[in-house]
């Protein structure tokens, strides 16, 4: 079998991950084995029939990612506006025929034909500054997340990364209920593909995303605040750093902002006021 079939699978469709030939070597010593390797694929978003954007991806929740990307990225500005999503397979990798509201459409059509090749920095293409650097509307402020709540969310979402347990190659993003309960996981190669999945999710399951907050395993950058905000997500965690436009744009949406969530610590950065502690400590 070749290497394109192993990686298509038996029935040539996608698969999350597979299992290639590596020689693997312990000091001088070769050995010939199998090792389970994450899928990527090209998949092209197409609006109404007008080719936009292609995102290498894994390929998995096709169209909740169709459903994410398109309202976080603004092209529609409710789910409702999104009326179908189908996911393709062609030779060169699958495409998402995404059927929108005409004028949608039309709005999108005047602001950039055929935007190719974006990728891990999130603006690639984009026309200008502020469309770059928008900023959403501010979130709403009812949640309450117990101290406890963080650190149990980080301690159990491993256990749902199942293609990153085998592979060690994919973001997650998660759904986590203000007692800490991962209530849903998508992962991605890419961590904003995998936090639009998770949107997607969300939004096609209608979740009250007043009920809880989202759980990254990656960089909280500025876009994936961006995201978190444009739906009204309240409060972003992650596992590793934030960058000074990420925590700017959380203090101005009013999102709170977590990072560093890890080994039973982790520091906010803004909104802190939606995190209930037992003992607080000011560091002067």
């Amino acid at each position: 079998m070749n290497l394109l079939a192993r990686i298509l699978g038996d029935a040539g469709r996608p698969a999350s991950h597979r299992a290639l030939p590596v020689r693997r070597y312990v000091g001088d010593e070769a050995t010939d084995a199998y090792e389970e390797v994450a899928a990527e694929t090209a998949v092209a978003f197409v609006y109404n029939g007008t080719p936009h954007a292609v995102m290498m991806a894994s390929p998995s929740d096709l169209e909740e990612f169709g459903v994410g990307f398109t309202v976080t990225e603004r092209i529609v500005a409710r789910r409702e506006e999104i009326r179908s999503v189908r996911a393709r397979e062609l030779p060169e990798g699958i495409e998402l025929a995404i059927e929108i509201d005409p004028e949608r459409h039309r709005e999108l059509d005047r602001r950039q034909r055929a935007l190719t090749g974006r990728v891990g920095c999130g603006l690639c293409g984009q026309q200008s500054l502020a469309q770059a650097i928008r900023k959403p509307e501010r979130v709403a402020r009812g949640l309450r997340v117990s101290h406890g709540a963080v650190h149990a969310a980080v301690a159990e979402l491993p256990r749902w990364q199942a293609v990153n347990r085998v592979t060690g190659a994919l973001h997650a993003a998660a759904w986590v209920g203000p007692e800490g309960e991962v209530l849903a996981v998508r992962e991605d190669v890419g961590r904003h593909n995998a936090f639009d999945k998770l949107i997607g999710c969300l939004l096609n399951d209608r979740a009250d995303l007043d009920k809880g907050f989202a759980l990254i395993t990656s960089r909280a950058s500025h876009e994936m605040v961006q995201k978190a905000a444009s739906v009204g997500i309240q409060m972003l965690v992650a596992v590793s750093a934030p960058t000074t436009l990420a925590v700017r744009l959380a203090s101005e949406t009013g999102v709170t902002l977590i990072a560093f969530a890890r080994n039973n610590r982790y520091t906010v950065y803004s909104g802190s006021e939606r995190i209930v502690t037992h003992r607080e400590t000011t560091v002067v």
